[in-house]
């Protein structure tokens, strides 16, 4: 249940309605588009493709809604005269609105997180550090988008001293939207992918798109950015309103801000030296149970924004074991025989794929190493030659044999033949059939990881694996 708590006339004033009720002292706790859970709260009656969230307002009403943001010109059911109806143009708008409006009136600070890969796990290590101090909330599950991130803002207790939330995006102008109704007092670019290059058309444009993050700072925000990402700061020279934020850099590389030595990965976790402007510093050894090298960059991030709001040193690593993911996001876990399997099924790009296989590459002490990928979607006109392309990259010193599934990743096999034999190659056209393969291939002593687009759904060969 979210937590805004206003009377009826504040939230008409807020979401920009014209209140249709004489009860203006009403008091209403909450807000929530789904007529099946609502209670006591403002109903929202979104409109999508296949429904119309006003047709259920008399189920709402059931569930304990007690007013109703309303679209005008649709007729106001006139046996429902006890509900105040708050009349817009647009209850989506009007819901952007009296979020935005919401957070204008708290005292929470705001850190706002974008990037092609690592939003959701630098999301969770944020607030992981920061909630060793501070009173903190953070966007849960997918609610990154322009009706996620509004709810995120109005179910904030009004004591909150911190939100760290995720701005996902497909094309120009999302993040710009989504950053205005955040108004982040930090902002954070993880990296610049290949994710959406079918909608923005390049690198270059999805650096321009993620870099709408920084509209939404206010003159004493800070941009916290990738600095082994050269088109961040390429695209970002091209900004004006960007010269005057105060910057910080993380990344892998010695000329960031905030970096890491040490480096030591395993198949659980990984290991690393904190550096802060290339010297070792207070915050020293730490250890995530992340592994890969792309998660010892985005817990620079974390480390970066903790240290920022003043969290003390010797917290980081307490804030890193409190840490809990969001699932299937190299998620450990086991085959029936004891194999070790990776889930990392949320979702697959190239610039995500290929730091799971140098993850691949970087472990020892397994009978085999195997790599199960499917299709990678939304990639434009290039999409064959990036499968291809991610066959080429899985060579043989990497990982000992790939399996794929889908139409697209029949190109990764093609791509890796030149460095495999048949045998180590495996494509399937339908889920079951890898499975039915691969299951009595696995020996107790491997390491497999698996990965692909969301709508693959690869974490049905996770469980299948798991449960033999």
């Amino acid at each position: 249940m979210t937590l805004i708590t206003r009377t009826v006339a504040q939230l008409a004033e807020m979401s920009g309605a014209i209140l249709k009720s004489d009860n203006t002292e009403l008091v209403v706790q909450g807000v929530m588009t789904d007529s099946r859970t609502v209670g006591g709260q403002l109903f929202v009656p979104l409109v999508g493709e296949h429904s119309d969230g006003h047709q259920h307002i008399y189920h709402a009403v059931e569930k304990g809604a007690t007013a109703a943001l309303w679209k005008k010109g649709v007729p106001v059911p006139e046996d429902l005269p006890h509900i105040p109806f708050l009349l817009v143009r647009d209850p989506l708008a009007a819901l952007q609105k009296l979020a935005m409006n919401y957070r204008s009136e708290l005292f929470t600070r705001v850190v706002a997180i974008t990037g092609s890969n690592g939003k959701t796990t630098t999301k969770d290590m944020t607030a992981a550090l920061l909630s060793t101090v501070y009173k903190v909330s953070k966007t849960q599950g997918n609610f990154n988008n322009h009706i996620g991130l509004p709810l995120t803002i109005l179910a904030l207790e009004e004591d909150t001293d911190i939100v760290v939330v995720e701005l996902g995006m497909s094309g120009f102008g999302e993040i710009e939207l989504l950053t205005q109704i955040a108004q982040p007092d930090v902002a954070i670019i993880t990296n610049i992918g290949d994710a959406h290059m079918l909608q923005l058309g390049s690198r270059n444009g999805i650096a321009q798109a993620k870099l709408e993050i920084v509209h939404g700072l206010g003159d004493e925000g800070v941009f916290i950015y990738n600095g082994d990402e050269p088109l961040i700061e390429e695209e970002m020279n091209k900004l004006h309103i960007v010269s005057s934020l105060e910057k910080k850099r993380f990344g892998l590389g010695a000329s960031n801000d905030w970096s890491a030595a040490n480096i030591e990965l395993d198949p659980f976790g990984s290991r690393f030296e904190v550096l802060y402007m290339g010297e070792s510093c207070n915050v020293g050894q730490q250890h995530i149970t992340t592994p890969g090298r792309h998660n010892v960059s985005n817990a620079l991030a974390a480390i970066a924004v903790a240290r920022l709001f003043g969290v003390a040193a010797n917290l980081i690593q307490e804030g890193f074991n409190r840490l809990q993911l969001t699932g299937m996001r190299i998620a450990p876990t086991k085959a029936h025989n004891g194999a070790i399997v990776l889930n990392d099924a949320y979702n697959a790009n190239p610039t995500a794929t290929r730091a799971a296989i140098d993850l691949l590459g970087s472990v020892t002490g397994f009978r085999k190493k195997w790599l199960v990928l499917s299709d990678m979607l939304e990639l434009g006109p290039d999409e064959i030659a990036m499968h291809v392309d991610m066959g080429q990259y899985a060579t043989s010193d990497k990982v000992d044999a790939i399996i794929t599934y889908g139409n697209l990743a029949a190109h990764i096999v093609e791509g890796a033949k030149d460095h495999f034999s048949e045998e180590q190659l495996q494509y399937f056209t339908t889920k079951e059939e890898l499975i039915d393969w691969l299951l009595p291939h696995i020996s107790p002593d491997d390491l497999v990881l698996v990965k692909g687009s969301r709508s693959m759904k690869m974490e049905q060969v996770v469980e299948a694996l798991e449960k033999g």
